[in-house]
């Protein structure tokens, strides 16, 4: 018989799905790395395991332990589902832009949710960063995740979604596309990539108010390219350990207009019913076409699903609320 041993099993070994009609205008083949199969709908159930599992075996997480993070509410999911499995309590830290979907799903699943300010800076005591880490040093028995920083993040995206792609494309992928937050997806998958290919290009979408693009090109930390914007689970203020720029080749920065419009594209255009960071990341690659040809295989990771949106970006009221719809 063939079964998992329990929900945790099922996790990675999503498929891989040609875009058609919204690739017509893309050189090559654009295929995606389908990661709501995943059981908690997205890319971060991979991470969220490792992460646990990590800290189990060198003892910072310890049984009846409390798991306490900072999330944009994916991340969140996949440690909920791990701690139900493992018997953890399950803290999640999340900030006010995030959707109310993503808040009602993580109570869904039994984690305690804290709602904090976006427009504070990340030491701002207030700020989920910072609330997070304080929430563990008073909380007994605690383990603060700080997917961030946690090297486990981008060694989950190296050890199973970077050798999939490879196997998936029969190692004739030449360019990785991804959104990048914590940066765990991108580095992991472009390091495997490239140790098996050193020509395949890796490339970051990230938003107008983060730092990344222009870290990258100069260098330099602009605090003058912070500020407050609506697409969710990319970009940020604060550079994380897990962004490997070395491994990255490039980024285009992708406005919360066409994120929006584009995550309604994917659905109407290919029934990819997904989240807002794959309507960034698909309107990127339109960006960076010149960067194709014809023989070239481009993955794109698409992070989330559509359910985590249905209140903002496939919701019409909101969209023409915001000025992104007539």
């Amino acid at each position: 018989m063939d079964y998992a041993e329990n929900i945790l099993g099922t996790i990675g070994n999503t498929p891989m799905v040609k875009v058609n009609k919204l690739a017509e205008e893309i050189p090559g083949l654009l295929l995606a790395k389908y990661e709501t199969f995943n059981p908690g709908n997205s890319t971060k159930d991979r991470m969220a395991l490792m992460m646990i599992e990590d800290a189990e075996a060198d003892g910072r997480l310890k049984p009846g332990g409390t798991i306490i993070e900072g999330t944009s509410g994916n991340t969140g999911m996949g440690l909920a589902l791990a701690a139900i499995v493992k018997g953890y309590k399950m803290v999640c830290v999340i900030s006010d832009k995030q959707s109310k979907e993503k808040v009602d799903i993580l109570r869904a699943v039994g984690s305690e949710v804290v709602v904090c300010p976006t427009d504070v800076a990340p030491d701002d005591p207030r700020s989920y960063y910072s609330t997070s880490a304080r929430l563990a040093k008073e909380t007994p028995n605690a383990w603060y995740v700080n997917q961030y920083d946690n090297p486990s993040n981008a060694k989950a995206h190296y050890q199973s979604t970077g050798p999939e792609i490879w196997k998936q494309t029969e190692g004739k992928v030449t360019h990785f596309v991804a959104g990048v937050g914590t940066g765990g997806t991108i580095s992991g998958v472009g390091k495997y990539l490239k140790e098996q290919n050193p020509d395949i290009k890796i490339w970051g979408i990230d938003t107008y108010g983060s730092v990344f693009k222009k870290y990258h090109e100069t260098g330099i930390f602009d605090e003058d390219e912070i500020y407050s914007y609506v697409t969710e689970g990319i970009g940020e203020d604060i550079l994380p350990k897990n962004v490997d720029f070395d491994i990255i080749d490039g980024f285009t920065k992708v406005t919360d207009k066409d994120a929006a419009v584009w995550t309604q594209k994917l659905a109407k255009a290919e029934g990819f019913f997904l989240g807002n960071s794959a309507g960034a990341a698909m309107k990127g690659i339109h960006q960076l076409k010149e960067h194709f040809n014809e023989d070239d295989v481009i993955v794109v990771l698409f992070h989330d699903h559509g359910s985590r949106y249905v209140g903002k970006m496939y919701n019409d009221e909101w969209m023409k609320k915001m000025g992104y719809i007539e």
